[in-house]
């Protein structure tokens, strides 16, 4: 079994297939999407683009990580918002805990555009299968960086890509 597997991955590498979802991705159009935001407005990706960097950020309300990579968001979008940069939040909270989306952006001072995603319909499109998971597009609409999870030095990377884009 472990010979299989060996075998199996030096093919991958010859043939130069993507070991991941994330590497796949990277470098590929973005997909559209349509979603409304906390306020019922609906926003479409295609009337996001062309500024500069978008940066779509896929979180939840219970998901502490989420939590804290948006406070640190919230500092990089302040200091370039008017150099183009656009930040998407898209909670994927569902039917159950969607009620605490508004409240929370309000109390938090999330910035941006806020966005609900309750059947995680476009957090699949972008392979968001867990929370945090980030995403930054050029202003064409290609992926220029997708990464899941959050530690603590994660925003100088995406700050960094954002700035390298405006």
């Amino acid at each position: 079994m472990k010979n299989i597997l060996i075998l199996l991955v030096a093919v991958l590498l010859v043939l130069n297939i993507p070991l991941s979802a994330q590497e796949a991705k990277t470098g590929k159009k973005a997909p559209n999407f349509r979603l409304e935001d906390v306020n019922g407005k609906t926003v479409e990706l295609k009337d996001l683009l062309g500024k500069g960097p978008v940066l779509i950020s896929f979180w939840a309300t219970w998901c502490k990580p989420c939590m804290e990579e948006l406070g640190e968001y919230k500092e990089i979008y302040n200091n370039l918002k008017d150099k183009g940069f656009t930040m998407v939040a898209i909670s994927t909270d569902n039917e159950k805990t969607v009620n605490k989306v508004k409240p929370y952006v309000v109390s938090k001072g999330i910035p941006g555009i806020v966005l609900l995603d309750t059947n995680s319909e476009v957090a699949r499109k972008y392979y968001a299968t867990s929370m945090p998971h980030t995403v930054i597009l050029d202003k064409n609409g290609n992926v220029l960086y997708s990464h899941t999870g959050y530690k603590k030095g994660d925003e100088k990377i995406v700050q960094e890509i954002i700035e390298k884009n405006l």
